[in-house]
């Protein structure tokens, strides 16, 4: 990564994201149960478990970035995932609260961009190299 400064924003990006899934999590659990239909609670279910996973990811990947400022794969992995968590997620939690059956659409585009985040992490994990230790 190019700016540094960027590092810690993917790092807060993450940690609001799994915060917000434990809430998210919280609030389907309790106020939707008996509200929704079983099958989409499961959804949100899903939308819940996807959010914090991938932002777990997004936080281990913001650290790794920390030791490794030039890999621009870490970056563009970074955005992909927190495209993919909010595109994948969001569209799950809009299509059970709003009950619109045609943002099931959307949902698998957010799969998409999961994947090529994971892809950007492969290729930074492939380009990685351990810097030199002092004294050696």
């Amino acid at each position: 990564m190019q700016d540094t400064e960027k590092v810690p924003v993917w790092l807060k990006w993450g940690v609001v994201l799994v915060g917000t899934g434990v809430a998210i999590g919280a609030f389907g659990a309790h106020a939707l149960d008996g509200v929704v239909t079983e099958a989409r609670l499961d959804t949100f279910e899903t939308a819940v478990q996807y959010q914090t996973v991938h932002a777990m990811a997004l936080i281990f990947g913001s650290l790794l970035a920390m030791g490794f400022p030039e890999e621009r794969w870490l970056e563009w992995a970074m955005r992909l995932l927190l495209a993919g968590i909010l595109v994948f997620s969001g569209s799950l939690y809009l299509l059970v609260l709003l009950d619109q059956g045609w943002l099931g659409a959307v949902t698998p585009f957010g799969g998409v961009i999961l994947i090529a985040g994971y892809a950007a992490f492969l290729v930074a994990a492939f380009r990685m190299r351990r810097p030199p230790q002092r004294g050696a």
